[in-house]
């Protein structure tokens, strides 16, 4: 099935509104790059829907200022045996 990039990123923006979802992970559900989707949501999807932009930069601060929490849960869990 043909997606055009317009397509594909509002489904990536959608995806992480809905989810709450971090770039990785969205990533791996597009089959696309970290940084693909990075550059898409800070970059492009403005031009498309503001207001979609707006929704998903409030999803993306939440998870960069949780991301030394998660880290260190993830390193916890990797000394700690489970």
């Amino acid at each position: 099935m043909y997606c055009s990039a317009t397509e594909r990123i509002i489904k990536e923006a959608e995806y992480i509104v809905e989810k709450g979802a971090t770039v990785r992970e969205c990533a791996k559900v597009f089959g696309v790059s970290k940084s693909t989707v990075h550059s898409d949501m800070v970059k492009k999807l403005s031009d498309i829907d503001c207001d979609l932009f707006v929704r998903v930069k409030r999803v993306l601060f939440i998870n960069l200022s949780e991301r030394h929490i998660r880290g260190g849960m993830a390193t916890r869990r990797k000394f700690k045996g489970g």
